[in-house]
C-alpha cells in the first residue's frame, strides 16, 4: 500500500489483490482513523470536531476537540442534591429540578457533577442626598461543577445607609466557591473622593449636591458602573449600576435612574429579574429604580423626602433619600441563590 495509517487500518488500492485485504475503502479508513485517539504530548495540528487526543505531556488526560478548543473529559454527568426541591419543570424535552435559597443554609450534593447556578449578591445602599446603590453582582453559571459534599450557602445582606456620608456596600452571596459580589454603595456628602460612588458587583452612583463625582465601577461579568453626579445648580445624583446597564447620570435637576438588571426565564422555568440599580436623589426629580421587578429602589425628590429600599432577595440597590431618612430608607435588597440540575 502507498500509505500506512497510524492505526494500521488497511484499505484497498488498485495494485492490491482484493482477496488479501478486507473490503475497507481508503476514504472510510481515513474517517475511522481520524476519530481514534492520538496519544502525544502535543495536540494534533488540524483537528476535526469529535477528535480525541490523549495528552501525554504529564499524567495522561483525555481531551476532545469541540470545534474551538480541546475540552477535558471529566467523566462526570449531572449533579444531584438530596435537599427538598423548590420546584420541577421541563424545558426543551429536558427535565429539571431546582432549589432556591433566600436565606443562609446548606446544599447537600449526593452525586458529584454539573449544575446550573444563579448567585446574586446583596445590593448596595444609597446615601442621604446621594447616589443610588449599585445592584448586587450576578454570577450566572452553566455546568458549574459540584463535588459530593454538604456545601454552605450564604445569602448576602443588602448594604445599609450610613447617614449622609455614604451608602455601605452589599454583602456577597456564595455557594461552593462560586460568588456573586455585593453591590457598591452610593456616594454621599463629600466622602470617598468627593462624593464618588463605591465599587462593587455593580457600582454605586455618585452624590450630586456636595460632590458631583464619578460612579463606582462594576465587576466585569457581574455588573456595570454607577452614574455621575452633578453639583452645579440645580444638582442631581447618579443612579446605581445594574447587571445589564450602567446607572444613569444626573442631568439638570433630575437624578439618574438605576441601571437595568437581569431579566429572563432563568433557572426556575418562569420569568425572573434581579440586580437593578437604585435611583439617585434629585433636587426636582429623583431617579427611578432599575425596575420595580428588578429590585432597585427609586430615588427621592428634594432634600426632605424618602427614597425606597431595594427589594429583598433581588439584590436591588437602594434609592437615594433626602435628609429626612438619614438612617432609615435606601438600603439595598438581600441576594439569592438558585441551583438547577437535570433529572
Amino acid at each position: 500500500m502507498a500509505v500506512t495509517p497510524v492505526y494500521a487500518i488497511p484499505y484497498v488500492e488498485s495494485s492490491d489483490l482484493v482477496a488479501n485485504y478486507p473490503g475497507v475503502s481508503e476514504s472510510l479508513a481515513e474517517q475511522v482513523e481520524d476519530k481514534l485517539p492520538t496519544y502525544a504530548a502535543t495536540a494534533p495540528s488540524s483537528p476535526s470536531v469529535g477528535q480525541v487526543w490523549i495528552d501525554s505531556s504529564g499524567s495522561p488526560i483525555g481531551k476532545v476537540w469541540d470545534g474551538s478548543a480541546w475540552t477535558i473529559f471529566s467523566g462526570a454527568g449531572a449533579a444531584n442534591f438530596s435537599d427538598t426541591a423548590t420546584g420541577t419543570y421541563t424545558d426543551g424535552g429536558i427535565d429539571y429540578k431546582y432549589i432556591t435559597y433566600t436565606g443562609t443554609g446548606t446544599l447537600t450534593i449526593t452525586a458529584a457533577g454539573f449544575a446550573d447556578v444563579l448567585i446574586v449578591g446583596g445590593g448596595g445602599a444609597s446615601a442621604s442626598i446621594g447616589g443610588g446603590g449599585g445592584g448586587g453582582g450576578v454570577a450566572l453559571l452553566t455546568n458549574a461543577y459540584f463535588s459530593a459534599a454538604t456545601h454552605a450557602v450564604t445569602i448576602g445582606a443588602g448594604g445599609t445607609k450610613n447617614g449622609a456620608f455614604a451608602g455601605n456596600n452589599g454583602i456577597a452571596s456564595s455557594v461552593a466557591g462560586y460568588i456573586g459580589l455585593g453591590g457598591g454603595g452610593g456616594g454621599g456628602n463629600s466622602t470617598n473622593g468627593n462624593g464618588n460612588g463605591f465599587n462593587g458587583g455593580s457600582g454605586g452612583g455618585a452624590q450630586g449636591l456636595y460632590g458631583g463625582g464619578a460612579g463606582g465601577a462594576g465587576f466585569t461579568g457581574q455588573g456595570y458602573a454607577g452614574g455621575i453626579g452633578v453639583n452645579a445648580s440645580p444638582w442631581a445624583s447618579g443612579g446605581g449600576g445594574g447587571y445589564s446597564t450602567v446607572g444613569g447620570n444626573g442631568a439638570g435637576s433630575t437624578s439618574g435612574a438605576g441601571g437595568t438588571g437581569l431579566v429572563g426565564n432563568l433557572l426556575t422555568g418562569s420569568a425572573q429579574s434581579y440586580a437593578g440599580g437604585g435611583g439617585g436623589t434629585g433636587l426636582d426629580a429623583g431617579g427611578i429604580g432599575g425596575s420595580a421587578t428588578e429590585g432597585g429602589g427609586a430615588g427621592a425628590t428634594g432634600q426632605t423626602s424618602d427614597g425606597t429600599n431595594g427589594t429583598a432577595n433581588t439584590g436591588g440597590g437602594g434609592g437615594g433619600s433626602g435628609t429626612s431618612s438619614a438612617n432609615v430608607l435606601g438600603n439595598g435588597g438581600s441576594g439569592i441563590v438558585i441551583i438547577r440540575v437535570v433529572v
